[in-house]
């Protein structure tokens, strides 16, 4: 079974990248505006400023994306890194796709010499949370939003 291949997103991807955006926005019950996603696209693509984001290929179809940032933190001195959207379409599943592309912002992370990577999940996605237990650490806090 061949890897993951983790890279940038390329303007060739965008087709691919925004059914897999509307899939994740779906499965997550949201709405997000199109000046939002065109916002977002444009950021990655580019990649020179926040979002970044990684897109995970298998057999030269993009499958998988990982957006990302940097953020300061009151406790630490170093940034940590928020892993915001993490998703690999169902037919990937189960093929690394997810655990390569937190790998890659780990390695970011690490290259920025981030305190801390984390990332929020809700508690119904089972499917996700057996790579998030094997891949990192469960806290204690709990979410409130206005």
């Amino acid at each position: 079974m061949p890897e993951a291949i983790i890279r940038r997103f390329s303007a060739i991807d965008r087709k691919r990248w925004n059914a897999l955006w509307q899939d994740y926005n779906i499965f997550y019950e949201r709405s997000v505006e199109d000046r939002v996603t065109e916002r977002l696209w444009s950021r990655l693509l580019e990649n020179s400023g926040e979002p970044y984001g990684f897109a995970a290929e298998l057999d030269g179809v993009v499958v998988g994306f990982a957006h990302y940032f940097f953020v300061f933190s009151t406790s630490d001195w170093n940034p940590r890194c928020y892993l915001q959207d993490l998703y690999a379409e169902p037919a990937a599943r189960g093929r690394g796709v997810g655990r390569a592309l937190i790998e890659a912002v780990y390695a970011e992370a690490d290259r920025k010499e981030a305190a801390q990577t984390y990332w929020l999940t809700q508690e119904f996605n089972h499917t996700a949370r057996r790579l998030y237990d094997r891949v990192g650490k469960l806290t204690p806090f709990v979410k409130y939003q206005r």
